[in-house]
């Protein structure tokens, strides 16, 4: 069994007690990595010049390097990687849970076709870690950027669990997560209309069945969803520059909206409900159709009725068409004053009020500063800001596109900042590395698999989120598991930088997720039978026989080997210094499994280093 957490303590102590002193008069190994030959020269599009700048660029795009994925990047080159990924077929969830709730279960298991949150969170690792789908006769998800991408949008679109009805409501959120999917590479402004009409952000922010104003009754349109569209989907709170920095005036930063704004988005957000089409389950013993007389009684009886993933419909009997409606003003807003006069039906003023936040000034360098931080780097620099921003403006093709999501994604992975940064701002560049993006990164490296391709090692007691601080559509509140703007105490707080991820790096967090990381790395490889449920069929079991001979016999070499595929080859010559001297210290070989134990200890360690925590 596991040995508890004193072992875990004194191996990191070991670890650092068996690094040799140093002569006075030598030089201490370096705390940086080689700095050598990444100035831009050879340019960007050339790249990537070596293995170590592959993996950097895939740390970035995907859920992590592997060996194969780094070799192929280096033989196509960049720009025809990133358009593989983009016609790339989009792997879902929602087919995965209807495979699963169609299964013919065996006698001694006849809860195998029970479809859960954990259910949706199975296919969500198979799609993330590219391992074997057993729903689509083991076929391998190519789509790693997409997914990637999906990731941190789900990170500023937030549906969450946490919410009472959705908790319970797979299908909703596994279908939410397939339209982000969808719509990874495409037009922002079609993203943000998909996501106002999906049933699980009107569930999750109050926005379905909102009715129009009937002073009468005393009942006022719902506000929820027209702060959090703005707020936090598009704009902000305050007017930006084109570098993503805020305006001032007299010193102060300038408002992008006021109380009156938030009350003309929500009348134009009422008289939305549930999806009545035929395609829907309506009327055919599920749940009555949605028209004017059902509008606060109609709703998916089942939690896989196809109203879960449909976009809303509207009922105009509920919708206000009779009141006009401020909304955003801006230079060149084409609502005059900004005001949206009354007399459409709900999806014509849906999409005037979709048009008026789409087309705001702030909305390129908002984006663009969003899914910088979530890909490359918490503290961009404004010039680097600004270029994304550009190219979220204007795709740059013959129709000058507003908007696209591709554009954005290329311009923020090829930017030299995303490929120089860690030489040119050594000291402010980088982000810490999410927990969750740790676990997909160690099983994507150590090629983890389980023996029946389903996967229960994600889902253990307590939930993921409690042990490493988050999981996917798994967020507290609409504010996701870390705000965009959080800087922690301290020195980072005081030069002025954020630090986004460092908000669930909680006392608890501190020990859990080692903790978590200790289970999967000591207990969880194949041919394990060491801990329980190792040897289960749907564990993730890491491969670490395949480095075994070489741990065993050249510790060093396979320090290299980690270092390229877990940090980009920046393993600085210190940390390889401390972590070769453990490694060398571990010489029983009474069991043969010297070479084993060597790659635990390996990647035991650098996991929960500082160096390794931070992606650079």
């Amino acid at each position: 069994m596991v040995v508890p957490g004193v072992f875990r303590a004194a191996a990191l102590a070991a670890a650092c007690a068996l690094l040799p002193a140093w002569p006075a008069s030598a030089q201490a190994p370096s705390h940086w990595p080689d700095a050598s030959f990444h100035d831009g020269f050879e340019g960007i599009l050339n790249g990537p010049g070596t293995d170590a700048d592959a993996s950097r660029f895939l740390a970035q795009a995907t859920f992590g390097p592997t060996e194969q994925a780094i070799a192929h990047l280096r033989e196509v080159g960049y720009e025809a990687w990133l358009d593989e990924q983009f016609a790339a077929p989009a792997s879902t969830q929602v087919p995965y849970l209807d495979w699963v709730e169609h299964l013919v279960c065996p006698p001694d298991e006849p809860d195998c076709n029970a479809v859960y949150d954990d259910t949706r969170l199975e296919t969500w690792t198979i799609n993330a870690v590219g391992s074997p789908d057993p729903s689509r006769g083991g076929r391998v998800a190519t789509d790693q950027l997409r997914q990637r991408v999906a990731f941190a949008l789900s990170e500023l679109f937030v549906v969450s669990n946490s919410n009472g009805t959705l908790a319970y409501e797979p299908w909703a959120l596994a279908s939410f997560y397939d339209m982000l999917a969808a719509d990874a590479f495409g037009s922002y402004r079609t993203l943000l209309e998909d996501v106002t009409k999906h049933p699980a952000m009107g569930i999750f922010l109050s926005s379905i069945q909102n009715r129009k104003a009937d002073p009468a009754q005393n009942v006022h349109p719902d506000e929820n969803y027209a702060r959090e569209i703005n707020q936090l989907f598009s704009i902000g709170l305050v007017q930006l520059n084109p570098d993503g920095t805020p305006k001032l005036a007299d010193g102060q930063p300038i408002p992008t909206y006021d109380q009156a704004t938030v009350r003309g988005f929500a009348a134009v957000f009422t008289g939305w409900n549930w999806n009545s089409s035929p395609q829907s389950g309506c009327g055919e013993d599920s749940f009555p159709c949605c028209d004017e007389e059902t509008y606060f009684y109609c709703g998916p009886s089942n939690y896989d009725d196809p109203a879960w993933r449909l976009p809303m419909q509207p009922v105009e009997a509920y919708h206000d068409d009779t009141s006009d409606k401020q909304l955003l003003v801006y230079p060149g807003v084409a609502l005059a004053g900004g005001v949206l006069v009354h007399g459409g039906d709900a999806q014509a003023e849906l999409d005037a009020a979709l048009d008026n936040i789409f087309h705001h000034p702030n909305v390129g360098p908002f984006v663009a500063t969003r899914l910088i931080q979530r890909l490359v780097t918490s503290n961009p620099t404004p010039a680097y800001v600004r270029r994304v921003a550009q190219a979220f403006d204007d795709d740059g093709s013959p129709a000058h596109l507003r908007g696209s999501l591709k554009a954005v994604v290329r311009a923020i992975l090829l930017d030299p900042e995303a490929r120089y940064g860690p030489w040119q701002r050594p000291d402010t560049f980088g982000k810490l590395r999410e927990p969750l993006l740790k676990i997909t990164q160690m099983w994507r490296a150590m090629a983890a698999t389980s023996i029946s391709g389903r996967i229960g090692s994600l889902n253990p007691y307590p939930p993921i989120e409690q042990q490493v601080g988050q999981a996917p559509l798994r967020s507290p509140t609409v504010f996701n598991f870390f705000k965009p703007d959080f800087a922690p105490p301290g020195e980072m707080r005081t030069r002025g930088l954020l630090g986004p991820e460092f908000q669930i790096l909680s006392d608890t967090m501190v020990v859990s997720t080692p903790n978590y990381l200790f289970h999967e790395i000591f207990c969880d490889y194949v041919g394990s039978e060491r801990c329980y449920a190792s040897d289960a069929p749907e564990t993730m079991r890491l491969d670490e026989d395949r480095d075994a001979a070489l741990a065993a016999a050249d510790p060093g070499r396979l320090l290299d080997r980690y270092s390229l595929l877990l940090m980009g080859g920046q393993m600085s010559p210190f940390m390889r210094g401390v972590l070769l001297a453990r490694l060398n210290a571990l010489t029983d070989d009474s069991e043969g499994d010297l070479g084993r134990r060597r790659v635990q200890h390996a990647l035991y360690l650098i996991f929960n280093s500082p160096e390794y925590s931070v992606q650079k």
